[in-house]
């Protein structure tokens, strides 16, 4: 029944609720420095980073993303299965970190919300977007309309009177996010051939900052390149999180923290949950869990991966596709998957109030455009017994990469949340495997 009620009247509802929120908690946005963060990927390392470089800076922080939620030294795990809470909880939230003595928050803000009013009243001094590639059609309908969606954080951070507006320079789309009058821009870029920068218009506005990542160095397990005389080191891999660094590090300047202090505390984060996250083992295989929920992220994982696959190696894919979303991306995921992977495992993830089975036979009709049915492919519904065929096909040198879920703490199926988080079962399974229970 509620999908016959037009986006536009529940938008309304949303809006009212946003605003009795605010009233409700005083407007608690206003005496912290919000700084939001949005984007198709990369959103939530980038809350990651920009907390670290403050946090390392001694300011005390707020974050609201994905993964987690932390007041000062207080952090707990995101279960909630939104990256944008309902204005009621996030302005309580908000409230919460005012009353802690936080400067800042850090917030990750979605599409969705920012469409749906359910951040109005956020008072954002810096807006920051990582990139703008598909995902969310089955409710923006076109890409133009889910740019416009990410750009009203700018237009919201364009009326602070300190504005900050910090630009992935080599997305698509960059224009669009640089035609906003904030009092800063900081535009930031991967300096290669590979990449279209788009250039801010300096004329326009004077303040305008431009950072690019030079010398870089990719490696399996982490990275390195300069900007300006500064040496950075990241202990996350691939091309991508450098930008996500590079964007973290726009947020940094803005708040006079120097190159040098920045590059310090990036170099101090090990890990983001879900995110690249290896599983050590004693089988000698690299297992890879990331959260990679596009055809964009996908395409960059597996890329990454395959540029350092040792001789050979093989590369064992487990993923899907989540249920009541954008269906057009499944056989492309399935597709890009099927070209670079040698072992191709469609499984369950999030089907929500979709038929499970029906979503990775979509999927797999994409991975049938470069294998054959029962070749190196198999579609199990179980998203356990998925892993454990991986374990199975690996050999020592063998990369097992587990993709879509990333570290989130529960599956959606129906109306149900069921505990899961792939890696804890990954771990379960290569102690199950250890202790002789299954080969």
């Amino acid at each position: 029944m509620k999908k016959l009620i037009p986006q536009s009247i529940k938008n309304i509802y949303h809006h009212f609720q946003a605003v009795i929120a605010n009233v409700w908690f005083g407007f608690p946005s206003r005496r912290l420095k919000v700084i939001g963060v949005t984007g198709t990927n990369g959103k939530t390392t980038a809350v990651q980073m920009i907390a670290k470089i403050l946090e390392d800076t001694e300011k005390k922080i707020a974050v609201a993303s994905t993964i987690n939620f932390k007041i000062g030294k207080d952090e707990w795990v995101n279960d909630t299965k939104f990256t944008t809470i309902s204005s009621f909880k996030l302005q309580g939230f908000l409230k919460k970190a005012v009353s802690a003595g936080c400067e800042y928050a850090i917030v990750e803000v979605t599409s969705h919300a920012l469409d749906q009013n359910r951040v109005w009243g956020v008072d954002f001094s810096v807006a920051v977007v990582t990139n703008v590639t598909r995902e969310h059609l089955d409710y923006h309908e076109t890409m133009e309309k889910y740019a416009r969606a990410k750009e009203k954080l700018f237009a919201m951070a364009a009326k602070h009177e300190n504005g900050v507006a910090v630009v992935n320079l080599g997305m698509e789309k960059a224009k669009e996010f640089l035609r906003y009058k904030a009092n800063e821009v900081c535009g930031y870029a991967v300096k290669n051939p590979n990449v279209k920068i788009t250039m801010p218009n300096k004329i326009q506005n004077p303040n305008v900052k431009n950072i690019f990542a030079e010398n870089i160095k990719l490696d399996i397990h982490n990275t390195r390149y300069t900007i300006l005389d500064t040496q950075f080191i990241l202990n996350l891999p691939g091309e991508f999180n450098i930008e996500n660094a590079l964007a973290a590090t726009c947020v940094g300047l803005s708040q006079n923290i120097a190159l040098p202090k920045i590059s310090e505390a990036l170099s101090k984060i090990k890990s983001v949950p879900g995110r690249m996250e290896r599983i050590e083992n004693e089988r000698g295989l690299e297992i890879i869990v990331d959260y990679a929920v596009t055809p964009d992220s996908l395409k960059k994982l597996y890329d990454h991966i395959k540029s350092f696959k040792k001789e050979n190696a093989k590369i064992i894919s487990v993923f899907g596709s989540c249920g009541e979303r954008d269906r057009g991306k499944r056989p492309i995921m399935g597709e890009i998957v099927g070209k670079r992977a040698d072992f191709a495992i469609v499984t369950n993830e999030d089907p929500y109030g979709e038929d499970p089975q029906k979503i990775i036979d979509e999927v797999f009709a994409g991975v049938l455009k470069h294998k054959k049915e029962n070749e190196n492919t198999w579609r199990i519904l179980d998203r356990r017994e998925a892993i454990k065929k991986a374990l199975q096909l690996a050999k020592r040198g063998d990369m097992i990469v587990v993709s879509g879920k990333g570290a989130e703490e529960t599956m959606a199926v129906g109306n149900k949340r069921i505990p899961w988080n792939d890696p804890k079962v990954i771990r379960e399974l290569l102690s199950e495997r250890a202790t002789g229970e299954y080969r």
